[in-house]
């Protein structure tokens, strides 16, 4: 199947006639990225898969309103991370601990997944990377993982590519220090 542009989805999703074929072929075209992105954020599958529902029923409540001031994959990352970052704020609120005791249920979660397919290296790195602040972390991911430019990133997460660099610089050095700990 051809992929549709942005550009025709959004207006397709504004005529009422075509609107529900094309926030599914929006889907279709995202989803997947989408998932991945928060679920190296979120770190198991069903939370991802849950957090993945919320993201498009905020897209579908919200579609109207996107300005196109930036790239719909641009915005859906935006909410996906929001999303994401809102669920793992609410994890550490119901489990009554700090984000790194978080990262440790997280980390613990990666060990007892059925769906990880990772080598024991793959699966290192990973919880190199749960080790990593919050900020850190989806910094790394976007860039090492999604590849996103560093002036996507910056529309994304909302700050300045200077810090999104630096954030970049310190995970990969903590992830090399975690990696050669033995």
């Amino acid at each position: 199947m051809e992929e549709i542009p942005d550009k025709e989805l959004l207006e397709q999703f504004r005529n009422p006639a075509f609107r529900e074929k094309a926030f599914n072929q929006l889907i279709l075209k995202y989803q997947k990225r989408v998932y991945w992105h928060i679920r190296k954020i979120v770190i198991s599958h069903d939370d991802a898969d849950d957090v993945v529902q919320n993201v498009f029923i905020k897209v579908w409540k919200n579609l109207d309103g996107f300005k196109e001031e930036s790239q719909l994959f641009t915005w859906l990352y935006r909410i996906a991370t929001n999303e994401s970052l809102t669920w793992l704020k609410q994890k550490k609120d119901n489990l009554k601990v700090s984000f790194d005791d978080v990262a440790h249920v997280l980390s613990r979660s990666l060990e007892d997944d059925n769906y990880f397919k990772g080598d024991e290296i793959q699966k290192k790195l990973q919880q190199a990377i749960l080790t990593l602040p919050e900020k850190q972390r989806i910094v790394f991911n976007m860039k090492y993982y999604d590849e996103i430019k560093y002036e996507e990133m910056s529309q994304i997460l909302e700050t300045s590519v200077g810090a999104l660099k630096a954030s970049y610089h310190h995970a990969v050095k903590k992830i090399e220090d975690y990696m050669t700990r033995g």
